[in-house]
Parts: structure tokens; C-alpha cells; sequence
């Protein structure tokens, strides 16, 4: 947009036709933000729940991803569109708090997008209803508050645990092997708990996959593995009673740090200077032997000339090993970092109970266990799988798990599945929307709608009639006063979700309900978009 004068001083305006085609205002911009917003949620609505399906996710490279984690479909997606980036940024934001429900936060935005679309249409002002979807919110986190159950559990009693985690694998590509994958990450969680304090310190927790062999032959390491293997052939792959010095400094002759050059013009000269290089190395390795490690990780390689000298020495050695694993290392056998051979003694040395290089199948390819570590109860959970994506779908499916376990360690309170608690809450909203007079009980009444999308998908993606099912659900919860009927998407045959121990975290459904709310609000108040800034 451009404003000249004409020859009289009177000021018009030049508009581009292009440059118009670039700015959306008013209606047009909401519904085209809610457009872009429902479609990437429809990609994702048939993932939803555990009749789900994959999705398979090719880069410009050509690797392929295959999951239905939300969070993971939606971080790979090339989402052009600012709003639709959004949604991106929601299920993120879900994935970090909780560590689940990526999927269900955006079907319900999806839902509740849907709806606002539907009030736009009738003529309900956005912030009207973006107030009345907040006054909803907080009905339903209320009322979830009412229907929550609290469960106890200890090291003796981990089933509540153990059921969270098989909900959560429920609908992950894993779930036929999700009873041994839910005692995992119960184990592996407990194993770094503080349940008096109710904390858990995943830095304690390492997974490491390792493609070959089968799913099941996935397990739980009481202690560190390492992508990594003794430096040498010869040397010992078992370490009893370890002494282990971590260090990063390298096993060679120091350089200086200012340019230099040296002339070696006799075959003394050159003598002297093997003889000084070797009293380097030699110097090195004892300094390591007087200190009484047994084993040396280092952070940076050394050549065959030291690999030599340390075998000589019986100290075996593993090289290369990266900066954060030498630091958990270091936190779990209680070592600590050696900057220089000088600083090496006794009380500097991690202690292990056991070291062991262990190979896999038919291939080359070993690992480094370090097991009963001394200050610690670091814990690896080592993943096996026919190939790579399967490896890296299992690890994220096991990430989940620990993370709903965690919550539920921190907060105990608990909501069932199958959609009951999202039909109760919805029964209550609708019902508060009654005693509303004002136009925010359309913004009410349309959340409690908006709720119902979620059962829906639910049996949708299980192959039943959404609606018929839907209808029988909530007719039962109104006619018997039970919040825990849900949609039996097993077909068991029993539609009581407590009864068939399907239940997640009340956090968890709580932070969805509040994530969801946002982003709609958010989207609902824009209302002119200005493509690269341009005010046209």
C-alpha cells in the first residue's frame, strides 16, 4: 500500500493487488487460522487411543519414522502455516511437562476449534467466547478434581505404578510387549525415586538401543552401559572390584601452545626424542598404576603406542567416551574428573563392583556395563529391536511410560480412561451451562460438545459407532452416577474402566484441558494476519 498526492495535495491510496492477496482480517483470518489449526489435528485424530494408527514420516533424506507418538508426528511434519506451528508447539509443550497425552491435548483443540468455528458462524464474538471456554476450563478442572481417585503404592506395592504404564503403552507400536516394558520403566523409575520426597531423577536414567535381536530381549541394567568397548583385544573384559580413574586428559606427549617447529638432523637427535617420548608414556601409565585404578576411561583416544604400554601394565582402558557419560560415570561410581595425570590418587577413583564388555550376536559391535556402582543407583534400560525404528519407537514409548510414572509418584491422584473422564466432565459443564444467562453459555455449552469429541475418536479409531457409542456411555454415567464408565475399546465387555484398571494420571488430563484452552483462546484473538510484518 503506497500514498501519494495528486497535483492538487490530495493524498489517495495505491494498493497492490498481490499485496492485498497477502493480508487476512477480520472472520477471514479466525477461520483460516482454525482451518490450518483442525488439519494438522486431523492427522493426528486417527492415532488417537490404542486402536490407533501409525504414521509413517519419510525426511528429505529419506528416513522413515513410523509412530504414533503426537508429540514425535508433529516435530517431524513440515508445517508451514504460523497458527498451524502452534499446535506444534502445544503438543511439545504437553511432552515436556507430562511426558504424555501429546495426542489427546491436540484432538481436544482440534474438537474445541471445531466449535468455535460453529459460534463464529452464529455471530459470537471471539473474546465472548474465548471467555466462556475459560469459565469451562475451570469447570471441568474442578470437577475432574471430584471424580480423581488417590491411590496408594511403595517399593512393595507397585501395581497402581505398573497399571499407569501399561495404559500408557496401551497404544504405542511396543504394546504387545507392554507388560515387560511397564515393569521396565516401573523398576527403573523406583530404582532413582525419592518417594519421601517425592522426587524422581531421570539424569539417572540412560537408554542406549542397540538394533539386532528381538523386542522382548529388551532389559534393565543396574547400572551404567557405555556405546563403547575395551581399547584392546587383549586386555581383560571383566573387571571384579573396579577402580576406575575417568579422565580427560590425553595419553600423549604435550604440545606446545605456541607454533613451533623441530629439525631432527642426526639419528641421535631422533633417539633422544623417542627416548623423552616414551618416559612421557611411561611416566603417564604409572602415574594411573600408583594410584590403584584397575581401569582407565578416558575422554580423549591415545595411540597404539600407549594402547601397548597399558596392556604391558595390565590396566585395561576404553577410549572416546563422551563428556556426559563421563559424567554420569563419575556421579554414580563416586569418582571424580581428572584434568592431569599429576592429580591422580586413590580417593579420585569410581568404584564398580563389576565391569564387563558384553558383544551381541553374530556382529562386532560390544558394549561397556559398568554394574554395582558405588554412590549411585544409575540405572540403563538397554532397548533391542529388529532395526533402528523400531529401536528409537520403543525408547520414546519407554520414555512416556516413566514419565506418567513419575507424575504419578508426585501426584497420586488419578482419572480413568476409555473418554469417562472427559464425559463427566463434559455431563457437568452442559449442566452448568444451564444455569448461565448470559452468551457465555454457548461458549459453556459448546466446551462440553467439544469434550465429547474425545470419546468419539476414541471408538471411532477402535472400529465402533462413535455415536452410538457415545450415547450408551453417557446415558449409563447419568443413569448410574458412575464417572468411570468409558468406551470399551478392547471389547472386553466391560465398559467400567476401574474395573479393567485403564486410568491415567490427574495432572496429566488436567494440563490437556488447560494447554487446549490456551491455544484456542490464543487463536480465537487473532484477527489479522500480516504476512512478513507488512502493514499493507
Amino acid at each position: 500500500m503506497s500514498l501519494v498526492f495528486d497535483e492538487y495535495g490530495r493524498p489517495f491510496i495505491i494498493l497492490r493487488e498481490q499485496q492485498a492477496q497477502n493480508r487476512l482480517k477480520g472472520l477471514e483470518a479466525q477461520k483460516s487460522n482454525i482451518m490450518a489449526a483442525r488439519s494438522v489435528s486431523q492427522i493426528l485424530r486417527t492415532s488417537f487411543g490404542p486402536k490407533g494408527m501409525d504414521k509413517m514420516l519419510v525426511n528429505s533424506d529419506g528416513d522413515v519414522t513410523i509412530s504414533n507418538d503426537g508429540a514425535t508426528i508433529l516435530q517431524k511434519m513440515d508445517v508451514e502455516h504460523q497458527v498451524a506451528r502452534l499446535l506444534v508447539e502445544l503438543s511439545q509443550s504437553q511432552d515436556e511437562e507430562i511426558g504424555d497425552g501429546t495426542t489427546g491435548v491436540v484432538v481436544l483443540a482440534g474438537a474445541l476449534l471445531e466449535q468455535a468455528e460453529k459460534l463464529l458462524d452464529k455471530g459470537l464474538h471471539p473474546v465472548r467466547m474465548a471467555e466462556g471456554f475459560e469459565k469451562a476450563c475451570q469447570l471441568a478442572m474442578a470437577h475432574l478434581e471430584t471424580i480423581a481417585d488417590s491411590v496408594s503404592f511403595g517399593r512393595e506395592n507397585i501395581e497402581p505404578l505398573y497399571d499407569t504404564a501399561m495404559t500408557t503403552l496401551s497404544s504405542k507400536i511396543v504394546n504387545i510387549h507392554k507388560s515387560k516394558m511397564a515393569r521396565i520403566a516401573v523398576d527403573a523409575v523406583l530404582s532413582v525415586a525419592d518417594l519421601e520426597r517425592k522426587d524422581v531423577n531421570f539424569d539417572m536414567i540412560k537408554v542406549e538401543g542397540k538394533p539386532g535381536g528381538r523386542l522382548e530381549d529388551t532389559e534393565l541394567v543396574r547400572g551404567i552401559v557405555v556405546d563403547k568397548e575395551i581399547s584392546h583385544p587383549q586386555m581383560p573384559k571383566t573387571i571384579k572390584d573396579a577402580k576406575i580413574a575417568i579422565l580427560t586428559c590425553p595419553f600423549e606427549p604435550p604440545k606446545p601452545k605456541t607454533k613451533h617447529k623441530l629439525d631432527i638432523s642426526s639419528r641421535e637427535a631422533y633417539e633422544r626424542l623417542y627416548a623423552r617420548e616414551q618416559e612421557y608414556f611411561t611416566t603417564m601409565v604409572r602415574q594411573c598404576k600408583d594410584s590403584g585404578a584397575n581401569l582407565i576411561i578416558c575422554q580423549w583416544g591415545f595411540d597404539d603406542e600407549a594402547n601397548h604400554l597399558l596392556l604391558q601394565n595390565q590396566l585395561p582402558a576404553v577410549r572416546w567416551v563422551g563428556g556426559v557419560e563421563l559424567e554420569l560415570i563419575a556421579i554414580a561410581t563416586g569418582g571424580r574428573i581428572v584434568p592431569r595425570f599429576s592429580e591422580l590418587s586413590p580417593e579420585k577413583l569410581g568404584r564398580a563392583g563389576l565391569v564387563r564388555e558384553v558383544a551381541f550376536g553374530t556382529t562386532k559391535e560390544r558394549m561397556l556395563v559398568i554394574e554395582d556402582c558405588a554412590k549411585s543407583q544409575a540405572v540403563t534400560i538397554l532397548v533391542r529391536g529388529g532395526n533402528k525404528m523400531i529401536v528409537e519407537e520403543a525408547k520414546r514409548s519407554l520414555h512416556d511410560a516413566m514419565c506418567v510414572v513419575r507424575n504419578l509418584i508426585k501426584d497420586n491422584r488419578i482419572v480413568y480412561g476409555g473418554g469417562s473422564a472427559e464425559i463427566s466432565c463434559s455431563i457437568a459443564v452442559a449442566k452448568a451451562a444451564d444455569t448461565e444467562t448470559g452468551v457465555d453459555q454457548y461458549a459453556i455449552r459448546a466446551f462440553a460438545d467439544a469434550l465429547d469429541d474425545v470419546p468419539m475418536a476414541l471408538a471411532e479409531n477402535a472400529g465402533l459407532s462413535p455415536i452410538t457409542e457415545l450415547s450408551q456411555v453417557k446415558s449409563q454415567q447419568i443413569k448410574d452416577g458412575n464417572p468411570h464408565i468409558g468406551v470399551d475399546c478392547m471389547q472386553s465387555g466391560v465398559a467400567d474402566m476401574r474395573t479393567q484398571r485403564i486410568f491415567e494420571t490427574l495432572i496429566g488430563k488436567q494440563q490437556q484441558f488447560q494447554l487446549a484452552t490456551q491455544l484456542v483462546r490464543m487463536v480465537l484473538k487473532i484477527d489479522d494476519v500480516l504476512m512478513h510484518g507488512n502493514f499493507q
